[in-house]
């Protein structure tokens, strides 16, 4: 009996990758993007994620990622969570440097998906110009996927997309005194 790789043959670059939007006030954007890198990397396409605004906290996915070692991530932004009220420069610096980084990865040839975690959020709040986001979308090279995640997306990151969900919330624990949970919710 074959290996689970060489029954699912060797992995082929997207001739049409797409852009996908998972947005919306309900939970499971990150998650499902994280769902796509996982099987993905089961396939042996190469990922790299993108974290916009998460440079202090070590995801539980992260952990995860670096001990399949095929998935490679960058992460950017502060110890402490973004005011939206209140951006401070150094916030915004952080996102500049972090949407380089997903331009850098899309057009590097390295990677045939790349997610770029909480996008929509950090150009919602003004830490980076939302022409910008859709620049990059235009560059992105066809053989690469992109995602971009995050509550908030512009209509014209919308428009820009192949593919866009938005996550409704109808329920959560939250609003009953149920805070994240560490292997759940990070």
């Amino acid at each position: 009996m074959g290996s689970h790789a060489e029954e699912m043959g060797e992995p082929r670059p997207f001739e049409k990758g797409l852009v996908e939007v998972f947005t919306g006030m309900g939970k499971g954007k990150t998650s499902a993007a994280l769902g796509i890198a996982l099987r993905a990397a089961g396939h042996g396409l190469r990922v790299h994620i993108v974290y916009f605004m998460k440079g202090d906290t070590r995801y539980g996915e992260q952990q995860a990622f670096e001990r399949l070692g095929t998935v490679t991530y960058s992460r950017f932004g502060q110890a402490t969570f973004v005011d939206p009220a209140r951006v401070r420069e150094e916030e915004k610096a952080e996102a500049r440097r972090a949407l380089a980084a997903g331009r850098e990865a899309m057009l590097s040839g390295r990677y045939d998906i790349v997610i770029l975690d909480e996008v929509n959020v950090a150009s919602a709040w003004g830490l980076v110009n939302v022409e910008e986001v859709v620049a990059l979308i235009k560059e992105r090279p066809a053989n690469v996927e992109l995602i971009l995640t995050g509550r908030y997306a512009d209509p014209r990151i919308i428009a820009a997309a192949d593919l866009v969900t938005e996550m409704v919330e109808l329920k959560h624990p939250y609003h009953s005194g149920t805070p994240a949970r560490q292997g759940i919710d990070y």
